[in-house]
């Protein structure tokens, strides 16, 4: 289902939360919560303001690896113009096949990338006078408190563009709710529709049955209606799903979710850019691209459970969709970026 708006029927949620002062409430409340830190299901308990020791091995300024104008996301997020993507560094997974270790994984080197509430404010109004349709938050989920307040900043700036909450769903219920009014699109991963693949590939414990109650609580916020201006998305909930080989990503459980528990209306990004990066080479399993018959298996599998609203991604789509942060550049997609 999709709704259209009209040119200036649109106002971003945060913008609504700044004029009524709960968006300043909630940037006061974000603080308190990095003295204990719960932002992810790992439950750290660190206090951030004094250590680094947490999961995300993060402190409590924010850490941006990279921010670019990026033209390879789906189409109604991409558009003409770019997403507004802001790269968060160090992660609360260790997936062995991660396509953004350089970021994600090099603690030591990441920690050097930290930037101010401020500093991150700057960034998202710099990227807004790039002429990019959203803000894009990557890997945001171990930052949420940093974001709010920095979001909070950018209103006060003129920031007047959706966010986009790009997480790889391992998310807490509570992060999201205190987010509720303030993310316009939440475009989450659902890597997995098995705890025990995700804990061995990724060091997430209990991933399946946390990023469930994390997209029950999207879903609740915003629900299956894709909100669009001028072929843009404007408010909704899009799930990613990355097919991985030898069915790791055991999809048939991670559809059924969806269609039985969220809805069959709710918008998918199947994702087919997989290919062996990191340690993925020495895991037998993963030390092969998908084949295009896996990949099949997979779209019949949207059919069988009645997913048919989002998009798919060509089968060849991991022969281009690799990034490079370790090369110093502003755009880690540079001479690769193309449309989903």
């Amino acid at each position: 289902m999709t709704n259209k708006l009209d040119k200036k029927s649109f106002e971003p949620g945060y913008l609504k939360q700044f004029k009524n002062g709960v968006l300043e409430e909630k940037a006061k409340l974000a603080e308190k919560l990095l003295l204990s830190c719960n932002c992810c299901p790992h439950q750290c308990g660190v206090n951030r303001y004094e250590s680094n020791k947490g999961f995300c091995v993060s402190g409590h300024l924010p850490i941006v690896s990279s921010y670019t104008k990026h033209l390879g996301e789906e189409p109604g997020i991409s558009g003409k113009k770019g997403a507004g993507n802001i790269f968060f560094g160090n992660c609360n997974l260790r997936c062995v096949y991660c396509q953004n270790f350089e970021i994600s994984q090099s603690p030591q080197i990441e920690i050097f990338k930290t930037c101010s509430i401020k500093r991150l404010a700057e960034i998202m109004m710099e990227l807004q006078e790039a002429g990019c349709h959203n803000i894009g938050l990557v890997s945001p989920s171990h930052f949420v408190p940093q974001i709010i307040q920095a979001i909070y900043e950018a209103a006060k700036l003129g920031l007047n563009l959706p966010i986009i909450y790009n997480s790889n769903g391992y998310d807490s219920v509570e992060s999201l709710k205190l987010l509720e009014g303030i993310i316009d699109i939440y475009l989450p991963d659902l890597k997995y529709g098995c705890n025990e693949y995700a804990l061995r590939y990724s060091k997430a414990k209990e991933y399946f049955t946390s990023a469930k109650l994390a997209l029950k609580e999207m879903f609740r916020q915003v629900g299956d209606n894709i909100v669009y201006k001028d072929k843009l998305v404007m408010r909704g909930l899009i799930v990613r799903h990355l097919v991985l080989p030898n069915q790791l990503s055991e999809t048939e459980e991670v559809f059924r979710f969806l269609s039985e528990e969220l809805s069959s209306k709710v918008t998918i990004s199947l994702m087919s850019q997989y290919y062996p990066t990191h340690l993925a080479c020495d895991k037998i399993l993963l030390s092969r691209p998908i084949k295009i018959r896996e990949y099949q298996k997979t779209v019949e599998l949207m059919d069988k459970y009645n997913l048919n609203n989002g998009w798919i991604q060509e089968i060849e789509s991991n022969k281009y969709y690799r990034p490079h942060f370790n090369q110093d550049r502003i755009n880690p997609f540079l001479n690769n970026q193309t449309n989903q």
